[in-house]
């Protein structure tokens, strides 16, 4: 949700807080701040509501008056509190020697800021998070803690409830921060002389590539030479070391006008990075299996459960694993799952899918899923995350960092990792023979030079997309596999040009839809292909006649080569031939491109759009 960065160690922490501030505001930005220990006792603030740059402008050239070599940042999305100067974080409590800035929503604070009016404090925000900052300078200020700023902060975590990250530091020890994480992300960036806290890799990426991934309830103490982990309570702490095996240049926008351009055109690396390894010779290999064989062969049902694009691979999943392995697959939107009670058991495969690994509603629906036994696969971006740990098995996308923060590689990729689940399960039950997996991986291996062929022939479709711009409504239609294209195009559509989109599974239309067609309206159709799918290929060719005969404009992406389709499309999208189930991998990328190029001839940003932030780590 918000993006936090710290930094202690020999250089000056401003410039290097604001370029981590910068890769991270992907996660918010209805306002930024930053707080720096200048090493004399001192704390200076300077926070301002809106984009980073806004926080830019207000630092001018006084921004040396914000010297020293340890500070703290964030970029907000905003939960408690409007997005003004005086919710934008860091928070300071007590005298103003202690800052703090938090990710996430404290659910019991209302209780605690309750507490802490009754006892004279008077509060200088609407947030939850100045409540933390209070709780802390008054257990630094007096109790069995005083003067122990770790300790403060595991006294304080203990008392919080909901999901957090936390950062503080004290004027007190000038060269120290002290972070705190639960169900929230934060990683350390352990360099040299230097380290750093964060909530993703990409903000120290530039500085060092070793990091530490926190385990839930724990905190970190970093000074410029160490960092020491420990738990909130006395339990052994749980962390996990690694490296990112991916470089600055990742994160930057290499020649493209946005991010969400590039990541558009890294889908092909992305596919193919998601497939390597993962076929051994003998068969399908996830990344950390801790579910063998027998488990899987046990299996009567799966439920994937995920949230926005990441739901929409789901749908896809369903076609596929249903296919190749006869077992009832149900999609469920994971804000929804565990509040309706589902029957799980032992037999019971629960996918979970989830681009950063932390998202709050999926993150519950593992935890739901695992105290009624079922066995939980994690499709996930991010190594070392909170999903996958809780899981009893891995399949990284290794997408790479996104940080548009609509979705694109990361739902290619998602896609991809979904069909290697289906593979893995056909191979464990026996529906598929070695050979067959073999053969659909084959298959599945040469979908990155489908992508790329199919990003080549883009342009037109960009000359379309501004077309549609001044449109006040666009529908998408499809069937099958294209049924979820569908539904990710309306997303896109609504994320990014903030435009009425929806997706219908097209043999629904004369239920009710087609009352909305009317002339001119640009209706996007997905057609299954001729060969492959030649019954739904004619009732989809009716459906097109349907609403082309009520004035509709057809906007028809088919595969090439298939001449029955043309005297229906006013404008026909061409996408290279490719096995009907794996069709999505490359029929959403029109999709993507029509969404990023109405929103940019209607003026929006692309990679920032309004009241949405990269990683929903709040439920």
């Amino acid at each position: 949700m918000c993006g936090i960065v710290g930094y202690t160690g020999s250089r000056q922490a401003l410039p290097l807080v604001l370029e981590g501030l910068r890769r991270l505001e992907y996660r918010g930005y209805d306002s930024a701040g930053i707080a720096v220990l200048d090493g004399a006792g001192g704390l200076k603030i300077a926070k301002k509501a809106g984009v980073l740059a806004n926080l830019d402008g207000h630092l001018g050239s006084g921004s040396l008056a914000l010297a020293g070599r340890a500070g703290i940042g964030h970029t907000r999305w905003a939960t408690h509190g409007g997005p003004t100067d005086r919710n934008a974080h860091p928070h300071t409590g007590g005298s103003g020697k202690v800052a703090v800035v938090h990710n996430g929503i404290i659910e019991n604070f209302a209780a605690l800021r309750a507490d802490l009016e009754s006892a004279g404090t008077r509060m200088r925000s609407d947030t939850d998070t100045e409540v933390v900052a209070h709780l802390l300078a008054a257990a630094y200020r007096d109790g069995p803690t005083a003067g122990d700023l770790p300790a403060c902060m595991a006294a304080v975590c203990r008392k919080l409830e909901g999901a957090f990250t936390l950062v503080a530091a004290h004027a007190d020890v000038p060269s120290v921060l002290v972070a705190a994480r639960r169900n929230s992300p934060l990683v350390v960036g352990v360099g040299e002389g230097e380290m750093f806290v964060a909530s993703d890799v990409s903000a120290f990426i530039a500085h060092t590539r070793d990091a530490i991934e926190l385990g839930q309830d724990q905190l970190v103490v970093i000074t410029p030479d160490s960092a020491e982990i420990t738990s909130f309570a006395a339990a052994e702490p749980d962390f996990k070391r690694f490296r990112v095996d991916w470089d600055v240049a990742a994160a930057e926008k290499g020649g493209f006008s946005t991010f969400m351009e590039k990541e558009i055109f890294e889908q092909p690396v992305a596919v193919e990075r998601t497939l390597l390894g993962h076929f051994d010779g003998s068969g399908v290999v996830l990344d950390e299996q801790r579910l063998g064989v027998r488990e899987l062969r046990t299996v009567d049902k799966v439920y994937v459960v995920a949230c926005g694009t990441a739901y929409h691979s789901g749908l896809v999943a369903k076609y596929a694993i249903e296919h190749w392995t006869r077992l009832p697959v149900e999609v469920e939107l994971a804000s929804e799952f565990r509040y309706r009670d589902p029957v799980l058991g032992r037999d019971t495969l629960v996918v979970a899918i989830s681009q950063s690994g932390e998202t709050a509603d999926t993150l519950e629906a593992v935890r739901y899923a695992r105290r009624q036994r079922a066995r939980v696969l994690a499709v996930c971006n991010t190594n070392g995350s909170q999903i996958p740990r809780e899981s009893d098995a891995v399949l990284y996308t290794r997408a790479g960092p996104e940080v548009g923060v609509a979705a694109t590689k990361t739902f290619l990729a998602q896609v991809t990792a979904n069909y290697l689940v289906g593979l893995a399960l056909a191979q464990a039950r026996g529906t598929k023979s070695r050979g067959e997996v073999a053969w659909e991986y084959a298959a599945l291996s040469r979908m990155p030079e489908a992508v790329a062929a199919t990003l080549t022939v883009m342009g037109p479709v960009r000359d379309l997309a501004r077309e549609l711009a001044h449109s006040p409504a666009v529908l998408f239609l499809g069937r099958h596999v294209g049924y979820p294209v569908a539904l990710e195009g309306a997303l896109k559509l609504k994320e990014l040009a903030y435009m009425h989109a929806e997706g219908f599974a097209a043999g629904e239309l004369k239920h009710g839809p087609i009352a909305l067609i009317e002339n001119g309206l640009p209706v996007v159709v997905t057609m299954p292909s001729p060969k492959s799918r030649p019954i739904l290929h004619s009732k989809m060719l009716s459906n097109i006649r349907e609403i082309q005969a009520r004035g509709a404009r057809t906007i028809v992406v088919a595969e090439e080569f298939d001449d029955t389709v043309a005297p229906f499309a006013d404008y026909l999208i061409e996408l290279p031939r490719v096995p009907a189930l794996f069709q999505p991998l490359v029929a959403a990328i029109p999709m993507q491109i029509i969404a990023a190029e109405i929103a940019r001839s209607r003026g929006y940003d692309i990679d920032k759009p309004r009241n949405l932030a990269k990683s929903v780590t709040v439920e």
